[in-house]
């Protein structure tokens, strides 16, 4: 009798960490405002493929992104707002000057090794961005086509390691990829990305 108690002692108390630890990370959550990066920029062009260039497509879904996230009464700051280049590490420091805020960067990915790779990335780094990435991944899978979506820890990632906020880095799909790069060219199919961004990062917010 004594053996089960324990047993049944020890699971109780498992399962008091884990709701623990769930609902201590959904208060990290409560913010008012949304730092939006729009990756590289200026002498920086990123990935260029079949005429698309990355930093251009990154800027336009941030910007409407960031329309999104207003037009829902979520403060905004942008790492940039036109086509200028900006430091990584620098991008870390302006985002730890915002109060009360998240970090999302938006960039588009590609593989020169495997044109077969597909779908949007959501990279992350400690736990807060893991929370993070995994309501973007809920959102993309939802509502954008671009075949699978995963989540990647990375660690090395200046972005992500240096901004003290929950950050996560949107890979929105790999421009390598024939199928994936036309839709990516699409209007229509970045207003579907910036929506799925802005559904994820409501999702994650507690009041």
């Amino acid at each position: 009798m004594t053996a089960r108690f324990h047993r049944l002692f020890f699971a109780l108390a498992a399962l008091v960490a884990v709701f623990g630890a769930s609902s201590g990370l959904h208060a990290q959550f409560r913010f008012d405002t949304v730092v939006i990066d729009a990756g590289h920029g200026g002498k920086d062009p990123g990935t260029i493929w079949y005429h698309r260039v990355e930093k251009h497509l990154a800027l336009d879904v941030a910007k409407r992104v960031e329309t999104g996230l207003r037009a829902k009464g979520i403060k905004t700051v942008m790492i940039r707002r036109s086509d200028t280049f900006v430091e990584l590490d620098q991008r870390a420091r302006l985002a730890n000057k915002v109060p009360n805020s998240i970090f999302v960067s938006v960039h588009f990915n590609a593989d020169g090794k495997d044109f077969g790779k597909n779908g949007a990335e959501m990279h992350y780094y400690g736990p807060k961005g893991l929370y993070l990435s995994q309501r973007l991944d809920a959102a993309f899978d939802r509502s954008v086509k671009l075949g699978c979506t995963k989540l990647v820890q990375r660690k090395r990632l200046v972005v992500l390691r240096e901004t003290k906020a929950p950050a996560v880095l949107v890979e929105c799909g790999y421009l390598t990829h024939r199928t994936n790069s036309w839709l990516c060219s699409l209007t229509s199919h970045r207003q579907a990305v910036a929506n799925a961004i802005v559904s994820g990062i409501l999702a994650s917010r507690t009041r």
